[in-house]
């Protein structure tokens, strides 16, 4: 991947066998990363297309000075997945929800219960950074904002609380934060 430097200059000119290289380049890892965090490999195949259909679409918009292409891209496979997630939340609770009353529910309120509580025993400055990205679905950028910390500080705070709920519950990372997404 370090000779991408020129594909991505013809990704950004519209040039499709740089897109199929970069494809071919990055796709196994972000679709990694999706797969983890939806567990359905149909959904993980459409997403991963999806997110390199809006990188095609707004690969004007990568700046090589502002981060690596694969965290740019990475970041746009994330945000698609959430995305994904957060409608799929809407689907269920539009459902009707007499047919989850099995021994399931239980074990799903249980998890549910023990993460609000593992969240409940953070700091609250950590709280506050995990609700303001996690469940109230703001960047970075604007949650320092209204959190009124340097960008730094709070990024901080979201890696440490990340990492207090990773050493309590030794699951990988982004499936934690998709439970917690999903259940609240």
């Amino acid at each position: 991947m370090k000779n991408d430097t020129l594909f991505i200059e013809r990704f950004q000119n519209r040039d499709e066998a740089a897109l199929s290289k970069l494809y071919d380049n990055y796709s196994g890892a972000i679709y990694g990363v999706i797969i983890r965090m939806c567990r359905n490999e149909e959904a993980a195949q459409e997403i991963l297309q999806e997110t390199f259909m809006k990188a095609w679409d707004k690969s004007h918009l990568y700046d090589a000075s502002k981060g690596k292409f694969y965290t740019w891209l990475y970041r746009i496979a994330r945000n698609t997945t959430l995305n994904f997630l957060r409608k799929q939340d809407k689907l269920i609770q539009l459902e009707d929800l007499s047919v989850y009353e099995d021994e399931g529910v239980e074990d799903n309120q249980e998890l549910h219960t023990e993460l609000k509580g593992a969240l409940s025993k953070l700091d609250a400055h950590h709280q506050k950074a995990l609700r303001l990205v996690y469940f109230n679905g703001l960047t970075h950028k604007e949650a320092h904002e209204e959190m009124g910390v340097p960008l730094g500080t709070f990024k901080s705070y979201v890696r440490q609380a990340l990492e207090k709920l990773r050493v309590v519950y030794g699951k990988e990372l982004l499936l934690l934060i998709c439970i917690l997404e999903l259940l609240t």
